[in-house]
């Protein structure tokens, strides 16, 4: 990073930006760019662009693991949605020329809402609200889950076919990926021993539907308001075609009333009204049509990718490539998934 050079400096150029809006859209009369630092994969940042509040997402400054942070699927599938029951922000525009701010991006319409991740919002602060926060959540997922993917164009967006051993192998090599930059800082436990395991127990036969590949609380929105209802559902960039139940292993590693990460992870789910992990699936099951099975695997996939996400964090916050405060802490809490990981697959920690 060159001196004096801000992380910001090195997502957007200002004036390259405004230089884009204006040709897409007219006169821009005047660009504000301002960083949004929750997130913790591709970069968001609000732009106010004349009366018009818009949202930018792009991939992180500096090198990245391959299809990790793919801004240009985000748009195609929140694009395809925006006509379903699927709640999902409006898409402005999306320019793949790296050239205008030195990586792929799109823009959308802003919404009001709530990203609930580290405090649970007083209007939501009773049995009854944070029973309907779970049932809201799990509904959406299986209103995903039950799209017609071929109707709505997006047949080719990945291949269902086999994509539940594709992802054992994916997040191992995301992973080593990372582990290059990282291992000389310490070592993650048990690693090898659970992507054997994974291989050796990927189930035979799986649904095929539209997937999101992150669906948790924190990557949804709440409207303003009660009851709980979403707005939008955020962050599609690992949006794809394959197996649904992959969606419910990692939503579980976040709904989870010993959370692993508490930066990262809702600290909340405790109190009194939250459905429990058997009630969110029961009604999966129910509103879906679709069962699932196989939850000691799921889980473990789950908590897996999250081994590899982590790393990769790890690895910018190593290579100077984030700013992101979570990033160093990734040193000791890796080791710690994988030991949880490996209780899961020992049948020693329940599921």
């Amino acid at each position: 990073m060159a001196e004096n050079e801000s992380y910001l400096d090195r997502l957007v150029d200002e004036d390259a930006l405004t230089a884009y809006l204006e040709r897409e859209f007219g006169d821009a009369r005047g660009v504000t760019v301002h960083y949004h630092d929750e997130g913790h994969s591709n970069e968001t940042l609000f732009i106010e662009w004349g009366e018009q509040e818009l949202v930018m997402r792009r991939p992180p400054a500096g090198e990245t693991a391959e299809t990790a942070h793919d801004v240009l699927r985000e748009y195609r599938v929140i694009d395809a949605l925006a006509d379903t029951n699927v709640p999902v922000p409006t898409p402005v525009v999306a320019c793949d020329d790296t050239s205008v701010i030195g990586g792929e991006f799109y823009l959308m319409e802003r919404l009001e809402g709530d990203v609930v991740r580290d405090r649970e919002p007083a209007r939501f602060a009773t049995p009854e609200q944070r029973r309907l926060v779970g049932e809201t959540l799990i509904d959406t997922l299986a209103e995903i889950h039950s799209l017609d993917y071929e109707s709505l164009g997006l047949e080719n967006l990945g291949r269902p076919e086999g994509y539940t051993e594709r992802q054992v192998e994916r997040w191992g090599k995301q992973f080593e990926w990372a582990y290059e930059t990282t291992e000389s800082e310490r070592e993650v436990p048990h690693i090898d021993e659970l992507g054997t395991w994974l291989e050796a127990n990927v189930p035979e036969d799986y649904e095929h539907t539209l997937v999101h590949g992150d669906y948790k609380l924190d990557n949804v929105m709440l409207a303003p308001g009660t009851p709980p209802e979403i707005n939008a559902v955020l962050d599609w960039e690992m949006g794809t075609l394959g197996d649904p139940s992959a969606d419910i292993g990692w939503m579980l590693c976040y709904w989870d009333r010993d959370p692993l990460i508490e930066d990262l992870m809702p600290t909340f789910i405790d109190r009194e009204g939250y459905p429990t992990k058997e009630e969110l699936i029961d009604r999966y099951e129910e509103r879906s049509g679709l069962e699932f099975t196989n939850r000691r695997f799921y889980v473990a996939l789950g908590l897996y990718m999250l081994i590899a996400v982590c790393e990769m964090f790890y690895a910018r916050y190593l290579s100077g490539n984030s700013n992101d405060d979570l990033y160093p802490k990734m040193g000791a809490v890796v080791p710690e998934i994988s030991r949880r990981a490996k209780e899961i697959i020992d049948g020693e920690r329940d599921i």
